[in-house]
């Protein structure tokens, strides 16, 4: 084959220079037509669109044609031509075709729908198919706009460590990370585990954040951010949980509840701003295939002005609610933890556009939230959205020293790993608040798809580690 530069799709179907020999390479979608001419749909994953290629079945050896079947690989030499048909501005009349690599008829993906289940099966090919890769571009445009709107900002890229000893959130379901045989533990008199050969010298485990980390950068640096995978190993089988996901946790110093909101509103702006403006092509598929309310909605979060609720003023709305005859899977009282459910009914039924919720019971929150006057409630702030209840959870950190350290033994908190943490309450201590995103959750948002296994690559679940 002659030796022409390759030409990414996404940039060939701009063109406009007809008459032009090009070369593009990728993976046949489709290929349909009679026995003298056939098209070939091809697509390399630069975008959400294919290629046609016009194949004069003449010119062509037909063993060769036999090989490009749906699935395989191909490099194409062929004249850049101005589409006859709908759909595309350019396509190319083949010259030349070199098959890279052929697919057999045991392809799974052939030209049909398929069900999500199955498509999680086979997690190493679901990138190929139009709405995985839709979602994969999505992914990395909206990681792109997290660096983009902190660095403008002047946040500093702070990284925290993925192996600790510390339990930021208290909540005990951290994944162990040993280098011992674990058929063969080592057990002092009272039957714990000693660690003393093992690769720390000390139990560790897969870190639930980088905040209490973010903390101390921030009471340096300012304004940071991490962005990087957390872990919980809770047994939670649900649409909304992973194992292993990915967090974004900025931390300002001097910041109070009032600025901590902005921020949260004005970022989450920006992404889903971004989204609109970068992944065209790819939120439209989306909102044709998957969720005919996609774009309207991202549209009206980035006009709407996010409603302040404070949590007691949010129960009463709920009981009112109650009251009137709507009805709640579970109970809603002062003190309780609100459910997917209650958020949802604030958001997308009583206000109609997005909340954030302050002011919550201390009971129901961490130990490193800043209380209140009332000694009844802390500045936490959680984002509540439509379609996914919670989206950001955040608070004004407890500074003083001795207020925190009372917290930490109301709730018997181990501190012989925590002693690094109190050293920023004494060492010059400073008002201080943050909050952190799930990753995937803004991404089921901005793509609308409504299981959040299918928003990164290789889901970590519950008995499920494949690929």
């Amino acid at each position: 084959m002659e030796n022409i530069s390759r030409t990414k799709i996404v940039d060939l179907l701009k063109r406009t220079d007809f008459g032009a020999m090009v070369n593009v390479k990728g993976w046949v979608r489709t290929r349909r037509g009679s026995k003298q001419v056939n098209f070939v749909a091809l697509n390399d994953g630069s975008t959400i669109n294919n290629v046609q290629i016009v194949v004069d079945v003449a010119n062509f050896d037909e063993e060769m044609l036999k090989l490009i079947t749906t699935g395989a690989c191909l490099s194409v030499n062929g004249e850049l031509v101005e589409s006859v048909g709908s759909g595309q501005a350019a396509e190319i009349q083949a010259r030349e075709i070199e098959v890279l690599g052929t697919c057999d008829n045991t392809y799974p993906l052939q030209k049909k729908g398929h069900s999500m289940e199955f498509l999680r099966e086979i997690a190493h090919l679901r990138p190929r198919t139009n709405t995985f890769g839709a979602v994969y571009r999505i992914r990395h445009n909206m990681a792109m706009a997290i660096h983009n709107f902190f660095h403008q900002k002047g946040f500093f890229y702070f990284n925290a460590p993925i192996i600790t000893a510390s339990d930021c959130e208290g909540a005990g379901q951290m994944f162990q990370v040993t280098t011992m045989n674990l058929y063969d533990l080592k057990k002092d008199e009272n039957g714990s585990i000693i660690y003393d050969d093992d690769f720390f010298g000390k139990q560790a485990s897969l870190t639930v954040s980088g905040q209490l980390e973010g903390e101390l950068a921030a009471t340096a640096l300012g304004a940071i951010y991490t962005f990087g995978p957390t872990f919980r190993a809770e047994n939670s089988n649900t649409p909304r949980h992973l194992a292993e996901f990915w967090m974004v946790e900025p931390e300002v110093a001097f910041a109070d509840l009032a600025e901590l909101m902005n921020l949260e509103e004005e970022f989450i702006k920006f992404c889903v701003n971004w989204a609109l403006e970068h992944c065209k092509d790819d939120l439209e598929f989306l909102n044709k295939m998957v969720d005919k309310g996609l774009i309207e909605r991202l549209q009206s979060v980035v006009k709407a002005d996010f409603v302040r609720l404070p949590y007691t003023e949010g129960i009463k709305i709920l009981e009112e609610a109650i009251a009137k005859g709507r009805k709640f899977e579970f109970p809603v009282y002062w003190g309780c933890d609100l459910a997917s459910e209650h958020e949802r009914f604030l958001v997308e039924e009583h206000f109609q556009k997005p909340v954030i919720m302050t002011d919550y019971p201390k009971e129901i929150k961490a130990f490193y939230m800043k209380q209140n006057e009332d000694g009844k409630t802390v500045q936490g702030t959680d984002v509540l959205f439509p379609q996914i209840g919670e989206i950001i959870g955040g608070s004004v950190r407890e500074e003083s020293y001795d207020k925190l350290m009372t917290r930490i033994k109301e709730l018997d908190i181990p501190m012989k790993d925590m002693w690094w943490y109190l050293d920023t309450r004494k060492y010059g201590t400073c008002p201080h608040a943050g909050f952190g995103l799930g990753f995937e959750r803004l991404l089921l948002f901005v793509t609308g798809m409504t299981n959040i296994r299918d928003v990164i690559p290789f889901p970590r679940t519950p008995r499920n580690a494949e690929f």
